[in-house]
């Protein structure tokens, strides 16, 4: 991942960490390439060059993934280090924003400082993935508060009971220019009271099918139905 002023016109210049990388990890030299990413969209070819600090870039044509509407998951923070695995999972499925939040059922606080470690994991999952686009990592909130945040497309809370349609079906009938938030509950569950708040926020309660999947497990399901669904959806429609 490349910071903007970095990049000067068709030059790249590489930080001691990069070249660290480049020249001791994946032992390149000067004349071979690899690929460039800014997080925000773009992405180049990058040639190394006889200065150890400097490589050529080519910009590429976007990818798909740069004019797809965004897919956002709101988390309750699972117990231990599990979300440093969700924050890595759901970036390498193109997940657009993860925002944690602080259920009735949150166990433990979270440590302010974790969230450099979150972006820090994001960053790298994005470039081993080769995403254009770096995921937005937002600092923990409470769910009442997050529920008073306005948003646009659809919003979807995912229960574990009752008969709610799934959310395979729903994200197949939405329109997949449409962005989305899914929300994903605690160990245990959301709470009545949590439930009956999202619908009063426009949330549609929806199903990830008859089992119970654990907290970590839970977002990654969701995130490949509604992707799978959209990119089904989008591909229909450029027919």
């Amino acid at each position: 991942m490349v910071e903007p002023g970095q990049v000067v016109a068709d030059q790249l210049r590489l930080s001691s960490s990069q070249q660290h990388y480049l020249y001791r990890v994946l032992r390149l030299g000067a004349g071979q390439q690899f690929v460039a990413l800014d997080g925000q969209g773009q992405q180049w070819i990058a040639t190394l060059t006889t200065e150890s600090d400097l490589a050529t870039l080519v910009a590429t044509p976007p990818l798909p993934e740069s004019r797809q509407a965004p897919i956002a998951l709101a988390i309750a923070l699972p117990k231990g280090s599990g979300f440093d695995d969700v924050v890595r999972q759901t970036t390498e499925l193109g997940v657009s924003t993860l925002q944690p939040v602080i259920s009735d059922r949150t166990l433990h606080q979270p440590n302010p400082k974790k969230l450099e470690r979150w972006q820090r994991i994001a960053a790298e999952a994005t470039e081993q993935s080769e995403r254009l686009l770096l995921p937005q990592l937002l600092p923990p909130l409470p769910w009442r508060d997050y529920l008073k945040q306005p948003t646009t497309g659809y919003r979807w809370i995912c229960v574990a009971r009752g008969d709610a349609p799934h959310l395979l079906a729903v994200a197949q009938a939405s329109d997949p220019a449409l962005p989305v938030v899914v929300a994903i509950g605690p160990e245990g569950g959301w709470t009545g009271a949590e439930v009956e708040g999202a619908i009063a926020a426009g949330f549609q309660p929806v199903s990830l099918g008859p089992h119970i999947l654990r907290a970590v497990t839970a977002p990654l399901a969701a995130l490949t139905l509604v992707a799978a669904a959209r990119r089904q959806g989008q591909f229909s429609s450029e027919i």
